[in-house]
């Protein structure tokens, strides 16, 4: 570094930030001039997951038409400071979770409800769904209230944990596969 440059000069500050874009070229940061370091690095930085899910990667509901059914999945605070979370839907008109959202301690285990109403056989003849469930995550400080504005106010600091695709599995089957699945479910959600 030239002995002109002041420590942490906001000329200083743009160069550096402009080679880091440049070595990570395909990606989708714009860099100003009066961007600090700071942004860009968290930019490139890959987020810890602050939370864990029971299931993993998809939601397991009854094939039932006409009907509401409903599914579990059990998340909990693996950091070590309290997380506010909440659940989104692109289905917002046929599906609900209780809780929706809200802050857990670390270490604190939830089951969240999942209801969804499954269409009729003629509008869905195959059975599947493009339901899918988001839960975004915040890292809070101790004591904060949620509030429907907590996500709003800190949006770079939102992490997406995770996305649930939902699964029909058909109650008339005997299949095993559709038994171990539900029980599998049912036993881990219940289980601590």
């Amino acid at each position: 570094m030239p002995w002109w440059w002041r420590e942490g000069s906001e000329q200083q500050q743009s160069i550096v930030a402009a080679a880091a874009v440049q070595q990570h070229q395909g990606s989708n940061v714009e860099v100003k001039k009066s961007a600090p370091i700071t942004v860009i690095a968290k930019a490139f930085l890959v987020t810890k997951r602050r939370l864990s899910f029971h299931p993993d990667k998809k939601l397991f509901f009854l094939y039932e038409p006409g009907q509401q059914v409903s599914s579990a999945v059990k998340i909990k605070n693996t950091s070590r400071s309290p997380v506010a979370f909440k659940f989104q839907t692109n289905a917002p008109k046929s599906c609900f979770m209780r809780p929706p959202n809200g802050i857990l301690s670390p270490g604190e285990t939830i089951i969240a409800i999942v209801v969804k109403f499954v269409e009729q056989p003629e509008r869905n003849p195959e059975k599947k769904s493009k339901d899918k469930f988001k839960i975004v995550s915040l890292k809070v400080k101790p004591g904060t209230e949620y509030t429907p504005e907590l996500f709003d106010e800190q949006k770079e600091f939102v992490a997406v944990e995770r996305v649930l695709q939902v699964v029909f599995l058909d109650p008339q089957s005997n299949s095993s596969v559709s038994s171990v699945l539900i029980s599998s479910c049912v036993v881990n959600v219940q289980s601590d």
